[in-house]
């Protein structure tokens, strides 16, 4: 049995440049299979923040008005008369990409990397309502346990990515694995390394803040902080990754590391890397960072580095819940990587502005923002 949801939907719009828009768009009642959610909570990623400040994300242009924000979650407000899987009222958490789940790819796991996969942004959008969401098997929205709060749910997005990379890495309990980026991403690929048992997490950023927020609250169990220089010429770079890598070697007490989760696409940090990973080892590519990088390849191959790209993710959000919802004693407080919250559409400029900058106005670390679009 179906119910029915408003006419309109708000929407915070990206128009250009910093150029956000409020609009009102027609939203009819959910269709047999549909959906609507009422998103509640919302937090701010550094591709949103791309687009925002540049209109673009790497080498993906936008050609046309977009609403931004990808890791949401809120109430189920209106349900199409064949929905059965779930109940207005019912909290969740979205799931952007919409795989076909009928190209090779998608049966291989991998629809997240085809080209021209599907998405919904989800997005800081609605004070009432979303877009329409269709259930489909493992796709578009999960339940919430009553033990998961909205703000946790959002964050299951990023988690996946996480979660994706530790999958590719292959960890084993017992390894030794260095994190280079603090921030939000770099934090939860250290938190899921904990889960997996890894007996030692070290966690590498130019900021102090950061990494010393990494160790005091449980995601990483030494810190380095890299020396803040630039070098033009290739002998100058390698000679400071070699120089990084031994303090990821003395850090360690072991040498060479396991595993290494690259969270910061910076080229001096992937250089570092190889010279920091034991023979064998693997190197999970998780930041976008500069598309074109000169690397010292021989240094990886004659030691049989794997280079492991990590894209999105691909079937992680039943296990996050899992793991979000069990109480994992080795699993760090998600909730701590909130470290703003602003609340409705008059501030979304404001959270846009905080989440671009190390540490706020009131000189607080700036990890994950969140805006609230709750309705009082």
């Amino acid at each position: 049995m179906g119910s029915q949801g408003p006419g309109e939907v708000k929407a915070s719009v990206l128009h250009g440049v910093k150029d956000l828009k409020i609009e009102h768009r027609p939203l009819g009642q959910p269709e047999h299979l549909e959906v609507q959610i009422a998103v509640q909570a919302t937090g701010l990623c550094g591709s949103d923040l791309h687009y925002f400040n540049h209109y673009r994300n790497g080498d993906i242009i936008v050609q046309e008005p977009i609403t931004l924000g990808h890791e949401s979650s809120g109430i189920i407000t209106a349900i199409g008369s064949g929905v059965t899987n779930v109940q207005v009222g019912d909290k969740v958490a979205l799931e952007v990409g919409l795989p076909c789940k009928e190209c090779e790819l998608c049966k291989e796991g991998r629809g997240h990397c085809k080209r021209g996969l599907t998405t919904r942004r989800s997005t800081v959008t609605s004070e009432q309502y979303l877009e329409v969401w269709k259930p489909r098997e493992h796709a578009d929205l999960e339940r919430l346990p009553d033990n998961v709060s909205l703000e946790l749910g959002a964050i299951l997005e990023p988690l996946s990515v996480a979660i994706h990379a530790s999958r590719r890495a292959s960890l084993k309990e017992g390894n030794t694995v260095l994190i280079f980026g603090a921030g939000a991403v770099g934090l939860l690929c250290a938190a899921m390394c904990k889960v997996h048992g890894a007996k030692k997490v070290i966690i590498a950023d130019i900021q102090e803040d950061r990494v010393d927020f990494a160790v005091k609250n449980k995601f990483a169990d030494v810190r380095i902080v890299v020396p803040m220089r630039r070098y033009q010429a290739i002998d100058e770079k390698l000679s400071f990754a070699k120089e990084v890598a031994e303090s990821v070697k003395s850090a360690s007490t072991t040498g060479e590391v396991d595993a290494v989760f690259e969270c910061t696409g910076v080229e001096s940090c992937l250089q570092a890397a190889i010279y920091s990973t034991r023979p064998g080892g693997r190197i999970m590519l998780i930041g976008m960072g500069n598309p074109i990088q000169t690397l010292p390849i021989s240094a990886a191959a004659h030691r049989e580095i794997d280079l492991v790209g990590v894209f999105r993710y691909a079937n992680t959000y039943e296990e996050a819940i899992k793991i979000i919802s069990s109480g994992n004693p080795l699993l760090p407080d998600l909730t701590k990587l909130i470290t703003q919250r602003y609340k409705g559409f008059e501030s979304i400029p404001a959270a846009f502005a905080t989440a671009g900058k190390v540490k706020d106005d009131d000189g607080n670390l700036v990890l994950k923002v969140f805006v609230d679009t709750k309705t009082l």
